[in-house]
């Protein structure tokens, strides 16, 4: 092993300031010289792979890392570093008993801890990962990163306010610890309470707890009460001056640009100036291709990533993202993407969805179906899922489809009861009128990476406003749902077998549509029972013999070979409620009037 001199030392500070300004190239070409000369100096080896890494070489790297492990198989830096390697290369079976072993060191190494519990929270291992996360975090000594995956496994354990318990615990108890405040603000964002979020975030602000994670929940939380967007914003771009790469940040300012000004310029303008530092990075190119593709510009986020796509080491993550969007436009070029992500990620269940949507725009549905039996045996609930089996069912001309989609059954309307003390409906849909039209901007843009278009959403959550009219609407929804579930009655088939009786909101919206508005086809992945309420619609949708503004069932929200039309259409009208099953794919007819259509939508699942 080679000893550390002065002259080593020195070398390796200087190298250490150019990492930390960016100067990858210069800190390579300096480390490739330390290593030349010294062959078996195991953290120059390290330095040099991350560096190779870093700089998109990953082929390059992995030779790098194990020469340095097999020097020293105890180093958890090394060890850590491969094993991130690894999983960025989709070989998560390779990269787990590597990060394990760092895990397990004395102390453990915490930045394996944290892959160790991301990696078993994204392949849906979360007892696994609250296994790996809970000693640190519970103690009070982990990161803001692990405590995140801490919190995200207990949420998918159905235990969220478990972790709001516990962090509300040990901020009680250390005011100023420097994460308790941040994780008890993302735990309560997480289960819902984002007022409490934000108030929880803003005080661990004013303490000078100023952080890029704390900053991003604090402006999520406004965001989610639809409040402040102006201080929204402006966290965010604090947030992404602090950490320039942190990908969920970027996605959350790009939306609330995009709302304001309708500008796709507008709103990468901040990726686009880190990118401009970092081209190699192929996480921020997917961001950016998903806002392109989520301003409805698909085309413009495959031209961003097929370059990078092309190259033979592409990472998984990076295909899927340029699969999903060649799938709009380009499907077999989709299936060829899909594929070679599967190859060296045969876990991914995105992967293998984008798969099996693209064979069945190709008009392949037995092959889809193939797919689509691994991704429900491993997730059955999935809505989108269940909608792409159907799809494929119809296309064969299999009789489950007709069982699963047995539209004149499933889709049922019905007119809401005005509530107490709402004598009549008229009233009360004036009344809601006007307490939703308070949520929406009139000059607001869409949001990105949703099915309508030319019109407004709402982003808070409508069954936790404090509005009386609005929580007297949602009182009203309950007599209609139970009727619902009484209706469908019990089986084994995706819908009935759920159905307890039990049930509970999970996520409500507004939607005023302009002229041309409309919704494309889509599903609800993770509802169980959909709806749409409809509040006022204008004067074009009264005509029976018109289709303008309907609700329309079964057209596929992807191209489909043969083209597959609507089978079933509900005409709206005011105080009108439709619930259907999550996994329908449903949408909107466009509509020419200067009324605006004013819609509540929400999803329930079995409590």
């Amino acid at each position: 092993m080679t000893a550390m001199t002065p002259e080593l030392t020195g070398a390796m500070r200087r190298i250490d300031g150019l990492l930390r300004s960016g100067d990858l190239p210069t800190a390579q070409s300096e480390l490739a010289a330390i290593v030349a000369a010294h062959p078996d100096f195991v953290e120059g080896l390290r330095l040099l792979a991350a560096t190779r890494q870093a700089l998109g070489d990953a082929a390059g790297a992995e030779p790098l890392f194990r020469r340095a492990l097999a020097l020293d198989p105890d180093w958890t830096p090394t060890l850590t570093s491969l094993g991130e390697l690894l999983l960025a290369t989709g070989r998560g079976s390779e990269a787990e008993p590597l990060l394990k072993r760092a895990a397990a060191g004395s102390p453990p190494y915490p930045h394996a801890v944290f892959l160790l519990a991301r990696y078993y929270n994204d392949t849906g291992r979360a007892a696994e990962a609250l296994a790996a996360a809970a000693p640190l975090a519970e103690s009070g000594r982990a990161d803001m990163e692990l405590a995140a995956q801490h919190v995200a496994a207990l949420l998918a354990l159905g235990r969220g306010q478990e972790a709001v318990a516990g962090y509300r615990h040990m901020t009680a108890r250390a005011p100023a610890h420097p994460v308790a405040p941040q994780a008890l603000a993302l735990a309560l964002n997480s289960t819902g309470q984002h007022e409490e979020a934000g108030r929880v975030a803003e005080q661990a602000l004013a303490r000078g707890q100023k952080s890029a994670a704390l900053l991003n929940t604090y402006a999520r939380s406004l965001i989610a009460q639809g409040i402040g967007h102006e201080r929204a914003e402006a966290a965010l771009r604090e947030c992404l001056a602090l950490e320039p790469r942190l990908i969920d940040a970027h996605h959350a300012l790009a939306q609330l640009v995009w709302v304001r000004t309708g500008e796709l310029a507008q709103a990468t303008a901040a990726l686009d100036q880190v990118l401009a530092g970092a081209a190699n990075d192929d996480a921020l190119w997917a961001a950016k291709a998903a806002i392109l593709q989520g301003a409805g510009d698909a085309r413009a986020g495959y031209a961003c990533l097929a370059p990078r796509a092309s190259r033979p080491q592409a990472p998984p993550t990076l295909l899927v993202r340029t699969a999903l969007a060649a799938l709009e436009f380009e499907p077999a070029t989709a299936v060829q993407l899909a594929e070679r992500a599967l190859r060296v990620m045969p876990g991914s269940a995105p992967a293998r969805a984008v798969l099996a949507a693209a064979r069945l725009s190709v008009g392949d549905p037995q092959r889809a179906l193939a797919e689509c039996a691994t991704l429900l045996a491993d997730d059955p609930d999935d809505q989108y899922f269940i909608a792409l089996e159907t799809t494929a069912w119809r296309m064969l001309g299999d009789p489950r489809y007709e069982q699963l989609c047995d539209y004149q059954s499933l889709v049922m309307p019905c007119e809401l009861r005005p509530p107490p003390p709402w004598s009549d409906l008229v009233s009360f849909l004036s009344d809601l009128r006007v307490s939703l039209n308070r949520l929406h901007d009139p000059s607001g843009h869409a949001l990105l990476f949703q099915s309508l278009r030319h019109g407004t959403e709402t982003t808070q959550d409508l069954a936790r406003s404090t509005d009386p009219v609005i929580r007297a609407l949602f009182e009203a929804f309950a007599a209609p749902i139970e009727r619902y579930l009484k209706h469908i009655g019990h089986g084994a088939d995706p819908l009935r077998r759920r159905n307890s009786g039990r049930w509970r909101f999970n996520g409500s919206w507004s939607v005023r549509l302009r002229s041309s508005g409309f919704h494309t086809n889509h599903t609800h992945p993770r509802g169980w029972i959909s709806s749409a309420c409809y509040i006022e619609l204008p004067d074009c949708m009264r005509d029976p013999r018109s289709r303008e503004g309907v609700l329309s069932f079964a057209e596929p929200g992807l191209v489909t070979a043969p083209p597959l039309p609507p089978q079933h259409t509900v005409r709206p009208e005011p105080g009108m409620l439709v619930l259907f099953p999550s996994y329908f794919w449903h949408g909107t007819v466009p509509f020419a009037s200067e009324q605006p259509r004013l819609t509540v939508a929400f999803d329930v699942v079995p409590a």
